[in-house]
């Protein structure tokens, strides 16, 4: 049975997420990756809801899985939106 990895605190530098999971690994995470989270403010940023699939920021409207960051992905939604 293949159980995926829970995170279990997110912090955030000048220009990276770092996610920590329940197996003891530490992803860093480029913000370029995510807009949404690169134009959050510091409140923003800390009100993330971390669920056993991934994370949410409901002020931001942006829900990164726990599975999308270990295969490497960024925001999925970029090109798909025109810029506002």
């Amino acid at each position: 049975m293949n159980i995926s990895p829970r995170a279990v605190e997110v912090n955030f530098d000048t220009d990276q997420m770092w996610v920590r999971l329940d197996d003891g690994r530490v992803l860093g995470v480029p913000l370029a990756w995510f807009p949404r989270l690169r134009n959050g403010s510091v409140a923003d940023l800390r009100a993330v809801e971390i669920s056993p699939t991934g994370l949410h920021w409901d002020a931001l409207d942006e829900d990164i899985s726990i599975a999308g960051l270990l295969a490497g992905r960024g925001d999925q939604t970029r090109g798909s939106r025109s810029a506002a």
